[in-house]
């Protein structure tokens, strides 16, 4: 008997486990797929106009954070992403509200995308810079793996205060 309680109640763990893990490795398939694409596709440094200079496709090789910022900390960065895809790995059981999942997984699936660089790609391991190639606007230029994690970060945080709310309202 008591086995089979235990059981109903891992159920939505895994189930959010595995709804986690999907999204993180879609993410990261997409992103590294995406960046392959580009790099084959692309010269670096030469916009590509797709709907004339507001959206274009502009190869570049990133070796700091967000706006290039850090270029000399690659290093950091790189153990930051690693730290942050291990540490969602291990909450992942904990995290009960799929709103919550969902923004967690993007966010951990464009890390690793993003991770995936710093490992592998040139000058060398740890490393290695980041493939950005979507210009919009004259914005900054990025890649999947960076929208996912934007995306990743309003859902989450639309998600807490949506969990707030449920938690007054059952409290009153």
């Amino acid at each position: 008997m008591m086995d089979r309680v235990s059981t109903r109640a891992s159920r939505p763990i895994r189930r959010n486990v595995t709804f986690m893990a999907v999204i993180i490795l879609v993410v990261a398939v997409i992103d590294q797929a995406t960046k392959a694409l580009m790099l084959a596709w692309l010269e670096p440094g030469v916009p590509v106009p797709v709907i004339g200079d507001w959206f274009r496709f502009l190869l570049l090789f990133n070796p700091g954070a967000a706006f290039s910022m850090g270029e000399n900390s690659t290093w950091l960065f790189t153990t930051i992403q690693l730290a942050f895809v291990i540490g969602i790995a291990i909450a992942a059981p904990r995290i009960r509200d799929r709103g919550q999942a969902l923004g967690l997984a993007l966010i951990a699936g464009g890390a690793l995308g993003n991770l995936i660089d710093r490992l592998f790609r040139e000058p060398g391991f740890w490393f290695g810079h980041v493939v950005d190639f979507i210009s919009v606007g004259g914005f900054a230029v990025f890649n999947i793996a960076d929208s996912a994690i934007t995306v990743g970060v309003v859902v989450f945080v639309l998600a807490m205060f949506a969990e707030e709310r449920r938690q007054k309202e059952v409290a009153a």
